[in-house]
């Protein structure tokens, strides 16, 4: 049958079909070591499960609310407004997986020929969710040399009289970097003087090593025209559970709730109590997670340094490296010579914009073993270059 138009114009997604020919290669008996995933290795956390195992058995397991429950939405409006200075109620949360909010965001606000401003390289699913609507990307490049931090002067200069929108993911995937906030500040200035929207992806808020996180919703005049976003997926190890939210104006919050209402009802019930229990519980296991990542992260540096023709910076946040290589070859040849030849797994740079070409990503979501070994068999293989 044929497909409409606007999804033949998409392609896949990048991370995901790295993530499948690794699980295919995997059942066919290859020995792979895979750093291409944006996914914690450990197992969510037990006073979690718990939470979910006895919402099952007191049978919570039929729709709740389209906006989320109440306990949950306020549990997330609550440690919001204490840790990131974002003025929001219950009301300005709507629950629903963190994907699927950013989805929504782009079938909500975005028409056919409106331009977003979207920092290069960021991550792969911004773009197509930009292109599903007929709406168009807009790339501000960022650079190695500056640690991938935004500059506003660029920013300004991409602002034309179709600029809808800006995306803003910090800590980001697939750099690490934090944005500080004097750069959110600029930011901020010029979506006021433009009219423009933010769109602030947080979902790696948690996991940073180095600097602040700022959430630009907390700048003076910000709230009522930023979309924040943000989940439960990478700091407490429930990729799995597809649970997040989207903080936002009440009139915004009502909006965007049509779309959910029309298409998922809600998230899964008792995934949404289990949710309360993360936000609301300990959280030593999250600390002790965070803390783990690092210690991969200085790892992997250190090894990577021991490769000749390897530069990377030092991530402030999140769990993924993205080095810059110097061989003659494009990053998909590269992922693709690493993948049949040393059988370790990376993303392609390109995948995450223009500005990608020349790196390549690689998650230190992994045992140290893994990554100790995968590094030795990416050094074997540029060995060869």
């Amino acid at each position: 049958m044929m497909t409409s138009k606007r999804l033949q114009e998409i392609p896949p997604s990048g991370t995901v079909a790295i993530s499948n020919l690794v699980s295919k290669m995997k059942s066919e008996g290859a020995d792979i070591i895979s750093f291409s995933m944006g996914e914690p290795d450990f197992t969510t956390p037990s006073n979690i499960i718990d939470s979910c195992i006895d919402s099952l058995k007191d049978g919570f397991t039929h729709y709740t609310p389209s906006t989320g429950i109440p306990e949950l939405r306020k549990a997330i409006a609550d440690v919001t407004k204490k840790n990131n200075g974002i003025p929001c109620e219950a009301s300005n949360v709507l629950v629903t997986p963190t994907k699927q909010a950013l989805f929504m965001i782009a079938l909500a606000y975005l028409n056919p020929g409106d331009e977003v401003l979207l920092p290069d390289p960021s991550w792969v699913s911004y773009e197509a969710h930009i292109r599903m609507v007929g709406a168009v990307p807009k790339y501000v490049t960022t650079s190695f040399d500056d640690g991938f931090v935004i500059n506003p002067e660029k920013v300004q200069e991409a602002v034309t009289d179709k600029s809808k929108m800006i995306v803003i993911n910090s800590p980001s995937n697939p750099t690490g970097c934090v944005q500080p906030e004097s750069t959110l500040k600029g930011i901020a200035d010029i979506c006021i003087d433009n009219d423009m929207i933010a769109l602030s992806d947080e979902i790696y808020e948690h996991i940073i090593y180095n600097g602040k996180h700022c959430s630009i919703a907390s700048l003076p005049g910000m709230f009522d025209r930023t979309l924040t976003v943000s989940g439960l997926s990478k700091t407490y190890a429930m990729t799995g559970w597809r649970v997040g939210w989207l903080i936002a104006p009440e009139d915004d919050i009502k909006a965007v709730n049509k779309l959910q209402s029309h298409s998922i009802t809600c998230c899964t019930s008792f995934t949404q109590t289990a949710s309360v229990e993360a936000i609301t519980g300990s959280q030593k296991d999250r600390d002790e997670m965070v803390a783990t990542f690092k210690k991969r992260r200085d790892l992997a540096l250190d090894l990577l340094s021991e490769i000749p023709g390897l530069e990377c910076n030092v991530p402030e946040g999140a769990f993924y490296l993205f080095p810059k290589y110097d061989a003659k070859i494009s990053s998909n040849e590269l992922a693709e010579k690493l993948l049949m030849e040393g059988h370790v797994a990376v993303t392609p740079g390109r995948a995450f914009g223009p500005a990608g070409e020349g790196f390549f990503r690689m998650s230190y979501a992994a045992s140290e073993e893994d990554i100790a070994a995968g590094i030795e068999r990416m050094k074997k293989v540029f060995a060869t270059l």
